[in-house]
């Protein structure tokens, strides 16, 4: 104790000067506006550090919550992207599936698998061009495919390339069935949205439920039976009232269209020429025994 007071006398006149020092810094930016501005703005500045560094430390002591937070939050968007891609792995199955299936039924047929090399989507009248011509066996009123169902009929070919008339075109008209109830239509677009179309004359006595698919009749040689055309998503009566209106949604993608098929039909073709040249046949020879 004695050597504290000895300390403290030996050094009085600088604490002396330091209080002092401090009541005099006090008035000077109490009392003075600038000063006191640069005092402020100082002072913002070392807190503006103080609070900076004080952060630092406790994001330091706070590092453990953090990772054990972003461990929680990494396993759950590892678990989502894991659904993600199952997902996306069965869709690709399914439409896979699906593409298999279409060539399965189309087995019998020749098909000439060709790419879209321009098409266009957003016209009342859209036309697809295909890399594949008359070269490669193409011709002008076949019908054209893909994995999961019809896209159109062939308008006009050159040696390597031929133009398609597509589903979304108000110059199509394809005969189509509703799948297991027998009763036909003929599927039309009118524009707007690429994914539904309308399957106009179903008759009112036609007995089906929404969402059943429509598909290809096979009544023309265009088009084998049973391709998919769409499932049903509405039905309204038709202007006159006579028959009923089916709104679809298009088995086809036409956003995401690259890969098609043209369907070589011709043996079916020259088969309902026969048929038919058999008919006029026995209408003559009836007429003639009438007679």
């Amino acid at each position: 104790m004695h050597n504290l007071l000895n300390f403290l006398a030996k050094y009085s006149y600088w604490f002396l000067f330091l209080v002092l020092e401090a009541i005099s810094f006090v008035l000077l930016f109490q009392f003075n506006s600038y000063q006191g501005s640069v005092w402020f703005t100082s002072a913002n500045a070392v807190s503006g550090k103080v609070y900076e560094q004080s952060a630092k430390v406790k994001s330091y002591f706070q590092l453990e919550t953090i990772n054990e937070e972003l461990t929680k939050e990494n396993l759950y968007l590892a678990h989502r992207l894991q659904l993600l891609n199952a997902q996306k792995e069965d869709s690709i199955a399914d439409s896979l599936a699906h593409a298999s299936a279409l060539l399965q039924h189309l087995s019998p047929y020749k098909l000439i698998p060709a790419k879209i090399v321009h098409a266009s989507l957003n016209k009342r009248d859209n036309l697809l061009t295909i890399d594949k011509g008359a070269r490669d066996g193409v011709k002008r009123d076949m019908g054209v495919v893909c994995g999961t169902g019809v896209v159109g009929i062939v308008y006009l070919t050159s040696n390597h390339y031929s133009v398609v008339i597509p589903v979304l075109s108000s110059q199509s008209s394809i005969s189509c069935v509703i799948e297991n109830r027998g009763y036909f239509g003929y599927l039309h677009w009118t524009g707007g949205d690429i994914c539904r179309a309308f399957v106009d004359d179903i008759p009112r006595h036609a007995h089906f439920r929404l969402y059943e698919n429509v598909v290809t009749s096979g009544y023309s040689s265009v088009f084998p039976a049973g391709i998919p055309v769409g499932k049903i998503l509405h039905v309204y009566n038709s202007p006159d009232q006579m028959s009923y209106r089916l709104q679809l949604q298009l088995s086809t993608n036409f956003g995401t269209l690259r890969d098609v098929f043209v369907v070589d039909n011709s043996a079916f073709a020259e088969q309902i020429d026969i048929l038919r040249a058999a008919e006029d046949s026995m209408r003559v020879k009836n007429g003639g025994e009438k007679q």
